[in-house]
């Protein structure tokens, strides 16, 4: 079952289209990030997946609910933290959060026990009854993604959940965002943290007004780079390079210093008689791994390409 779907979803501001005809199959439970450059029309998805703004073309179910003709039971059915979001200086953590969830008919008895939940899970229970005024940015970064999670939302939208927070305090947050989706939650991320988009995401999409890509981060590595193996040898690799290079499985082989990158069909199956041909052309072998490409290697590749062919129109 998909939490989100999106069928050639378009806006336009003017002449401007900020989001081109997006096609979107997002699975329940599922922490999907949402990956481009700044004005790429991330935010401007977001508002319109959140029955915010209204599309100009195309269509989108969320949560089990048809945008457009549903609106309200969609805004119900979402949490949403923004880039910045707003919280009542004067006002404590727990009246912030009560303020807000009597905004979605949350009962009494469900804010009292929604707010000492999230606040433990966020680790500002001690915090509970201290004017947010005096919070810090993390402090009150955690205390809106409480706020946003108060109406037991199976949506959630992120926006840079991360973004400024010391490293302690963006950990506790990636942690939590784990046990919401244990809890089947469905989370959508944005973010410019690459490494945390590695760390939490099942699924990401590269996105530049258009859907560039879609895929798990492991098949958009092996789809842009394909598989490969990296050997450590004792001395100088590129001395041992043609024992492997005429190998029908391989494909590519570079060396820095001591190790051999080595791009070739099935590492699972041929990493053996790749072995193999390094010994016997008498390499001391220090240690093989998997050749891995980083998240932001990939979305560079695929951005970069973006904009060559934009320019080229």
């Amino acid at each position: 079952m998909n939490a989100i779907e999106t069928q050639a979803l378009t806006r336009t501001f003017g002449a401007l289209t900020a989001v081109d005809t997006l096609d979107l199959a997002i699975p329940a439970g599922t922490v999907f990030g949402f990956l481009g450059p700044n004005g790429a029309g991330k935010t401007t998805t977001v508002r319109m997946l959140a029955a915010l703004i209204a599309p100009s073309g195309g269509t989108a179910i969320v949560a089990g609910r048809r945008l457009g003709s549903e609106n309200t039971a969609i805004r119900s059915s979402v949490g949403l933290l923004t880039e910045t979001p707003g919280l009542y200086d004067r006002m404590s953590a727990t009246q912030n959060l009560a303020f807000f969830a009597r905004l979605y008919d949350v009962t009494d008895a469900q804010i009292k026990n929604q707010t000492e939940r999230y606040l433990r899970m966020l680790g500002l229970w001690e915090r509970r009854d201290e004017p947010v005024g005096g919070f810090s940015k993390g402090m009150r970064q955690k205390l809106a993604i409480a706020r946003a999670l108060l109406h037991e939302p199976p949506v959630v939208f992120l926006d840079e959940p991360t973004a400024g927070l010391d490293p302690e305090a963006a950990r506790t947050v990636r942690d939590f965002i784990k046990e919401l989706r244990a809890e089947g939650r469905t989370i959508f991320l944005t973010t410019h943290n690459l490494t945390e988009v590695d760390e939490l995401c099942d699924l990401i999409a590269i996105f530049q007004s258009r859907l560039l890509r879609l895929d798990t981060p492991a098949n958009l590595r092996a789809a842009l780079f394909g598989q490969g193996t990296q050997v450590r040898v004792t001395g100088d690799a590129s001395l041992f390079a043609g024992a492997v290079r005429t190998l029908p499985f391989v494909h590519n082989v570079t060396t820095h210093d001591s190790t051999l990158s080595i791009t070739l069909d099935d590492p699972d199956a041929y990493n053996p008689i790749l072995i193999q041909a390094l010994v016997q052309a008498g390499a001391a072998i220090r240690y093989v791994e998997p050749m891995q490409h980083s998240l932001e290697e990939v979305y560079l590749e695929l951005v970069g390409n973006e904009q060559d062919y934009r320019n080229s129109v």
